[in-house]
C-alpha cells in the first residue's frame, strides 16, 4: 500500500518538475495582469511556481525558497542586494539561534530533565501532576516549537498514564488520560507566544511591524 503511494507522489513530482515552469513561462509570455507593468506578470508566475513546487516538493523546499534570489534580478522585479537583504536580517538570525538552542537541547535531554524536575516539585497528586506538565510544556515551549515540546513532552505522560492504568484501570483512568493530553497541547501554544522564538509567526509579525 505504501509503494503505490510513493510511487505516485513521485510521478506528480516529476509532472510539476517539467509542467510548472512551462505554466509560469506561458503567463510571463502571454499574460499581461497590469498593463503597463509587465512587473506584476512577472512576480504572479514566480509565485505560482514556488507555490506548487512548495506543495508537491518537486524539489527540496529550501531550493523553492531560494528562487526569488535568482528570479527577482533576473526579471528586473527588484535587484539582487534588496532581495538578499530580505533573507539575511536580525530575524532570520533569531530563528537561527532558536533552532540552535532547541537542538542543544535535544541533544543533551535538557528538555526531559526540566520537564521531570518541574513534575518532581509539584507531588503526585493527579492536580499537580497536570499543573507540573503544563508549567512544563509551556516552559519549553517558549524556547522550541510548540509541536517539538509536545511530542517531547508525550513518551513522559503517556509513561504515567500506564501506570495509572495499570493501578487504577484504563476505565477510571480515561478522563484523566484525555484531560492531560489536551494540556499539554494547549499549554505548548500558550507558551509559543510567550517569546519571540516561541513560535515562527512571533517573528513574522516582528517583520512586518
Amino acid at each position: 500500500m505504501i509503494k503505490p503511494v510513493k510511487q505516485k507522489r513521485c510521478y506528480l513530482q516529476k509532472a510539476a518538475l517539467i509542467l510548472v515552469p512551462v505554466i509560469s513561462l506561458l503567463i510571463i509570455l502571454f499574460a499581461d495582469l497590469d498593463p503597463g507593468n509587465k512587473k506584476v506578470t512577472y512576480a504572479f508566475a514566480i509565485a505560482l511556481l514556488m507555490s506548487l513546487w512548495w506543495i508537491t516538493e518537486a524539489i527540496p523546499l529550501a531550493a523553492t525558497a531560494l528562487l526569488p534570489v535568482a528570479l527577482f534580478p533576473l526579471f528586473g522585479i527588484v535587484d539582487g542586494k534588496t532581495v538578499s537583504s530580505i533573507y539575511f536580517n536580525h530575524v532570520i538570525f533569531l530563528f537561527i539561534g532558536g533552532f540552535l538552542m532547541a537542538l542543544a537541547m535535544e541533544r543533551w535531554n535538557l528538555h526531559r530533565r526540566i520537564a521531570l524536575k518541574i513534575l518532581i516539585l509539584f507531588g503526585i497528586s493527579p492536580g499537580r501532576i497536570l499543573m507540573g506538565f503544563m508549567l512544563a510544556t509551556a516552559f519549553l515551549s517558549m524556547w522550541m516549537s510548540n509541536t517539538a515540546t509536545a511530542m517531547m513532552i508525550l513518551p513522559i505522560a503517556l509513561s504515567i498514564i500506564i501506570k495509572l492504568e495499570e493501578d487504577l484501570g484504563k476505565q477510571k483512568t480515561h478522563k484523566y488520560f484525555t484531560g492531560l493530553l489536551l494540556s499539554i497541547a494547549y499549554s505548548a501554544s500558550i507558551g509559543g507566544i510567550a517569546t519571540l522564538v516561541g513560535t515562527p509567526p512571533n517573528l513574522s509579525f516582528v517583520r512586518i511591524s
